[in-house]
């Protein structure tokens, strides 16, 4: 283990030339000034919101800012980049014991990752691949099916283009056809989903694709019952979970579906440039691969041919890893509880406020994403001004639409701070 202080200060030459050419130094600030210790786990009890006010420390978002993005992208936390730059050091001095082991290479099981990755997630490691992000798992999913022209896959309308596009590359190039399932906004009892899933089973449904958590209105579907329904029907499921590893709970096995992707650098506050795919163990032989290198047709290396892509970025591995790590320690029960309780914070205020709710009015349904629509205010009107006046950063859809994350790093003075901002903002030009 090196000296962390010392090997950042070893940006210091690169950090003052940058900050000649008008770039800040106060990421390294920041950084420095990071707790080393996660906050006492004892603190918790007594005082939640303190506890969460510790955690927001170890977060280069500065103080000042407030975060309600985490749908698309989150900050990754100090013991993450710590973790990162640890891997740095290490892989870049070429001093490895075997000579022909090399940091960038593109070959090996990776277990150490893999390892608590599978327990975290619950499966085991010989299912699961390490890529880089949902959307290159989802692209390995469609391209590696067997499918011919005319056979259907069922996906929902509420897919992120990373989900719903490799399926019309697909259908582009070899005839296959994508069939939407509409959802309702918002989806008020699970039976409403699975009912318009079983309705639109074909003959010709070879597989369904559904979000976990939807990128549109961020609603749970019930993934389990969706993946028994076509487990019952004869056809494959695969799920996008890109939102769910950080966000809550996750035990794959128990929801039984037969591929899995996510993005771990969301909720879980990993790199960026770290994800999986799962790939129940019986179904294995049915997923060509869309890279292929040495061991592409190995069956004995099972989901690890799948991440067999040559060079790699192992530091990223080595912040996935620590991401799991912090996450246990902090606790999943205690994030997912955070999670509901801003969420459930947040929708209330807002519907108080006249907004339209998209969230499920189910508790079930929803976790740490609340939709509302907001006419007539114009979602980017809004987005500019509040980042550019109160360095409140947000997200949404035309034309009114605003999808507000609330991570557990978020305390509830932020989401004051955004609903009186809201309140001034919709005084002055509604």
């Amino acid at each position: 283990m090196i000296d962390r202080r010392g090997f950042l200060s070893s940006f210091a030459g690169a950090a003052a030339v940058s900050g000649t050419q008008g770039f800040g130094l106060g990421w390294r600030d920041l950084f420095l000034r990071a707790p080393t210790q996660l906050p006492d786990h004892d603190l918790y009890a007594p005082d939640q919101e303190k506890y969460w006010a510790e955690l927001r420390k170890q977060f280069l978002i500065p103080a000042d800012e407030v975060y309600l993005n985490n749908g698309t992208v989150g900050s990754s936390p100090a013991p993450v980049l710590r973790a990162v730059f640890d891997g740095y050091n290490d892989t870049e001095k070429m001093a490895q014991n075997d000579p022909e082991d090399y940091p960038i290479w593109g070959y090996g099981p990776w277990n150490e990752f893999r390892d608590p990755l599978a327990a975290f997630v619950g499966c085991s490691r010989d299912e699961i691949a390490l890529v880089r992000n949902a959307t290159e798992a989802n692209s390995y999913i469609a391209n590696g099916i067997d499918l011919k022209s005319g056979d259907e896959v069922l996906i929902t309308d509420q897919e992120h283009p990373g989900g719903e596009h490799p399926w019309d590359l697909r259908a582009k190039r070899y005839g296959i056809a994508v069939k939407k399932v509409v959802l309702p906004k918002p989806v008020a009892r699970p039976s409403e989903v699975l009912n318009r899933f079983n309705d639109a089973i074909s003959p010709r449904t070879r597989i369904i694709f559904f979000s976990h958590i939807t990128t549109v209105t961020g609603v749970v579907l019930p993934a389990r019952e969706l993946c028994a329904l076509a487990r019952s029907k004869g056809i494959l499921s695969a799920v996008d979970g890109a939102h769910v590893p950080g966000m809550m709970t996750l035990n794959i096995r128990e929801l039984g579906c037969d591929m899995y992707s996510a993005s771990p650098h969301k909720w879980l506050q990993a790199p960026k440039g770290s994800g999986f795919l799962y790939v129940r163990e019986d179904v294995m032989d049915r997923l060509w691969n869309t890279i292929a290198t040495e061991g592409w047709d190995d069956p004995k290396l099972k989901a690890e041919r799948l991440q067999r892509i040559g060079s790699s970025n192992v530091p990223a591995l080595c912040g996935l890893r620590a991401a799991i790590a912090m996450a246990n320690q902090i606790g999943m029960d205690r994030i997912e509880k955070r999670h509901r309780m801003m969420a459930d914070y947040m929708l209330k205020e807002m519907m108080k406020r006249g907004a339209e709710s998209w969230t499920s009015p189910d508790a079930a349904l929803r976790c740490a994403i609340v939709t509302v629509n907001v006419p007539p205010i114009v979602r980017m009107d809004l987005e500019n001004w509040m980042w550019t006046t109160r360095k409140i950063r947000i997200r949404g859809g035309e034309p009114s639409k605003l999808r507000l994350s609330t991570p557990y790093y978020l305390l509830r003075s932020d989401v004051d701070r955004f609903l009186v901002a809201f309140d001034e903002y919709k005084r002055a030009h509604v």
